[in-house]
């Protein structure tokens, strides 16, 4: 089974991931989890490219390609063998995000970014999105504040604009109007155990 999420930076994914994979080996079941850009040496030599602060000058369409190259090594890589040995894959990240971010946010049409998409991942699709839904205020204080707290530096995501992730925000809560059996969206502004809670309800049925 393949479930991903998705949502603005500092929505908690990262947090509510790590718990969900607690939680199901504590089942006895079989997890792999995996990042996107960067669940791969290669994703992750990509990665360092996208976010570098010096590469200000990277077009949206450069930006589009690479994250595809990283989600290309990533399927090929690390998710579609764990699918095919029967093991839940939980994805930081996946197609959604390529769709807010570069086919809304940079305004390179989602249709376009779909297609290219597909070729990146053959056409895989998790059976479950969980999109934890923070607004863009809050994402930008979030991201600061853990910037801060962990003495890093801006990378070139942080410089955008908040016009630019309000476009991203409002690119996920479309995709998940239009496709609610398969994304499900949580309210990520509660505390991450009342999060956690509602990300296991979702979940639950499917594994």
């Amino acid at each position: 089974m393949f479930i991903t999420f998705e949502g603005l930076d500092g929505s908690g994914k990262s947090t509510q991931i790590r718990r969900l994979v607690a939680r199901l080996r504590a089942l006895g079941r079989e997890v792999v989890e995996t990042a996107e850009p960067g669940g791969t040496p290669i994703g992750r030599q990509i990665r360092a490219i996208l976010l570098s602060a010096r590469n200000r000058e990277l077009r949206p369409a450069a930006e589009l390609f690479l994250y595809l190259a990283a989600r290309a090594q990533s399927t090929a890589e690390t998710i579609a063998p764990a699918l095919a040995r029967g093991e839940i894959v939980l994805s930081d990240r996946f197609t959604d995000s390529t769709l807010a971010y570069q086919g809304c946010g940079r305004g390179l049409g989602a249709a376009e970014v779909q297609a290219l998409a597909r070729v990146s991942t053959g056409g895989l699709e998790p059976r479950l999105t969980l999109l934890l839904d923070i607004d863009v205020a809050t994402s930008l204080a979030r991201a600061r504040g853990r910037n801060r707290d962990q003495a890093s530096t801006e990378t070139r995501m942080d410089e955008q604009s908040a016009e630019f992730y309000q476009r991203v925000r409002d690119a996920y809560l479309a995709l998940a109007r239009a496709q609610p059996e398969r994304i499900r969206v949580i309210d990520a502004l509660p505390d991450s155990e009342t999060v956690e809670r509602r990300v296991w309800e979702a979940v639950e049925p499917h594994v």
